[in-house]
């Protein structure tokens, strides 16, 4: 809330800095000699406004700001030597991906649009750059996007990785 300070108020608020009284003590003055209901907060936001320091400072006594710190000419750039428990990893070969589909399915190759909601969305296809994806079809499984073997095939027990190091449900072949 934006108060507006009369004149005669702020003079006697300079008068009683001046004098060394506190805020609070600045505040219930102004309020018995004018009949206002200044806070302490508000008396020391006008002050401050007005450029007026603390209670007993004179009214040009600013303090200077700290003397700034020259960089110092004594550091250099250390050199830095990677430890020897950091070594670098040996480079890994890039191998081609291989690619498995589910040999027991006989997909029905459906596209993207002739899927009905409760088609298998299991994608074959799509390898070799410009080659059409098409969908499994087969009838999905009841909270999946995919029939039974493929949810098997994707969701198998066990996490990921226990997945692929175990006996998978299907027998699976590599695409040619």
């Amino acid at each position: 809330m934006q108060i507006d300070w009369a004149a005669e108020h702020c003079e006697a608020l300079r008068e009683y800095l001046t004098k060394g009284i506190s805020f609070s003590r600045v505040a219930a003055a102004i309020n018995a000699r004018f009949n206002t209901a200044y806070s302490r907060n508000a008396v020391i936001g006008r002050a401050r406004r007005m450029g007026l320091g603390r209670p007993g400072e004179s009214l040009q006594q600013q303090p200077e700001p700290p003397p700034t710190a020259k960089a110092s000419s004594l550091h250099k750039a250390r050199e830095r030597h990677v430890p020897e428990f950091r070594r670098r990893w040996p480079a890994i070969e890039r191998t081609e991906t291989k690619i498995f589909r589910c040999v027991e399915i006989v997909p029905r190759h459906l596209s993207l649009v002739d899927l009905e909601p409760g088609d298998c969305r299991y994608p074959y296809g799509g390898d070799a750059e410009g080659e059409a994806i098409t969908f499994c079809g087969h009838p999905r499984r009841a909270g999946s996007s995919y029939c039974a073997p493929h949810f098997y095939l994707t969701h198998g027990p066990g996490t990921i990785s226990e997945r692929s190091g175990g006996t998978v449900l299907l027998r699976l072949v590599r695409a040619a």
